[in-house]
């Protein structure tokens, strides 16, 4: 399923500029950056669980904040991009 995750992590202390390198970090092992705080995860529910709860875990609830929207299997028909597209599409095959 695709899974989009944004957020917003405060980032006025060196401890919030540190807990925003690790949540971009962990979103990048899952899936691709399409903006600066947007991620598109393609994960199973197990991927989905365990994700949240590492990110949920690095944030500060008080000052951060995560949003995930489940968009399911059938995300094509849900996305629409207009403009320039950063890299390859996340369920493309990448050939190294």
């Amino acid at each position: 399923m695709l899974v989009l995750i944004t957020y917003d992590v405060n980032t006025e202390t060196a401890a919030g500029k540190k807990r925003l390198r690790k949540v971009a970090k962990q979103c990048t092992n899952y899936g691709r950056r399409v903006q600066n705080s947007v991620f598109e995860c393609i994960v199973d529910h197990a991927q989905s669980v365990a994700l949240k709860a590492i990110l949920t875990e690095i944030i500060d609830e008080d000052v951060d904040s995560l949003r995930f929207y489940y968009l399911g299997n059938k995300y094509k028909t849900k996305v629409e991009h207009v403009g320039v597209d950063r890299g390859i599409a996340v369920d493309d095959t990448l050939i190294l």
